[in-house]
């Protein structure tokens, strides 16, 4: 995304009670603009939100997650937020690294990643909004039908392990608890003794352990690192129906995401290879599903009395 002339950004820094010529120095950012800007009182992170952005993220919702993770110390301190835009002042998290995946290979990191995790889930007010899974694969399925989108011959049987996951964790309902739902590595910032948890364009009410599973996936962890993260979040070993239940997710954050790369590939959207990310996706989702293991993480969620 391309920087906003100077202009814009000292209009962005009059309306959240900063001075127009405050230092600033860009920093990454997928589709907002994000500056860290330094002040009398220290150095914060404007964010400008990306421009459309608010046709598909409900600012307002952001806002009461953004506030409700920060008063409990899992979120950087909201100091600003104008829920019309999503126009956002934090608090910059000093001596903090952001997170990658070659960051995670350290698996101090991986066990802050659960404590955070943990912390979210247990200690933050409900969000305003639920995070809708089926729903939204529905959706997308639909919009691809509808436009005739020819997909990957096997995908009939991915699709098919789909549903049977789905129903699968229906029948076995776990309590919703305030989740990111979109844990990308880059929004966990890691200053060597404890992890925070930024970004909530996407929070709502959800499953505990599809934070879990989205993170392994976006982390590419191995075994080693989903033992660490499990062991971490629990506080003990985790019984079969949890390490079960993530294995689920970790499948289904795959479907999720292939299925949103080939729409953005069906609108014609142009910023990416839409229809190579959507196959990626879906090639690691159907080298998980089709093998025996995961029939038995299936089964073991269905388990009686195999809850944590």
């Amino acid at each position: 995304m391309d920087a906003m002339s100077d202009a814009d950004v000292s209009a962005a820094l009059v309306r959240v009670g900063l001075p127009a010529d405050s230092p600033v120095r860009r920093l990454a950012g997928l589709t907002n603009l994000n500056y860290l800007v330094d002040t009398p009182d220290g150095r914060v992170v404007l964010r400008i939100p990306g421009e459309g952005t608010s046709v598909y993220i409900d600012r307002r919702s952001e806002e009461i997650a953004a506030r409700a993770t920060a008063a409990v110390g899992v979120n950087a301190e909201v100091l600003h937020f104008d829920a019309t835009d999503g126009l956002m002042v934090t608090r910059f998290v000093e001596g903090a690294t952001t997170m990658t995946p070659d960051g995670f290979r350290d698996l101090g990191s991986v066990a802050r990643a659960g404590e955070v995790l943990r912390r979210l889930h247990t200690t933050s007010d409900r969000f305003a909004v639920d995070f809708q899974l089926f729903p939204q694969l529905a959706t997308f399925n639909t919009i691809l039908a509808e436009k005739g989108t020819r997909l990957p011959d096997e995908w009939a049987e991915v699709e098919a392990l789909a549903q049977r996951t789905e129903d699968v964790l229906l029948a076995s309902p776990r309590a919703t608890v305030p989740s990111h739902c979109d844990p990308l590595c880059e929004n966990f910032l890691d200053t060597g003794t404890r992890m925070y948890l930024i970004d909530y364009e996407y929070g709502g009410n959800n499953d505990p352990m599809w934070d879990l599973g989205d993170l392994s996936v976006e982390g590419s962890f191995g075994p080693e690192q989903d033992a660490l993260l499990l062991r971490s979040y629990f506080g003990h070993e985790p019984t079969a129906h949890d390490v079960g239940r993530m294995t689920a997710y970790k499948a289904l954050c795959d479907v999720l995401w292939s299925l949103w790369g080939w729409v953005q590939f069906a609108k014609g959207n142009p910023v990416d290879d839409f229809w190579a990310y959507g196959l990626a996706r879906f090639r690691r989702c159907a080298d998980l599903m089709v093998t025996a293991a995961y029939q038995e993480h299936l089964a073991a969620i269905s388990a009686p009395g195999s809850e944590s």
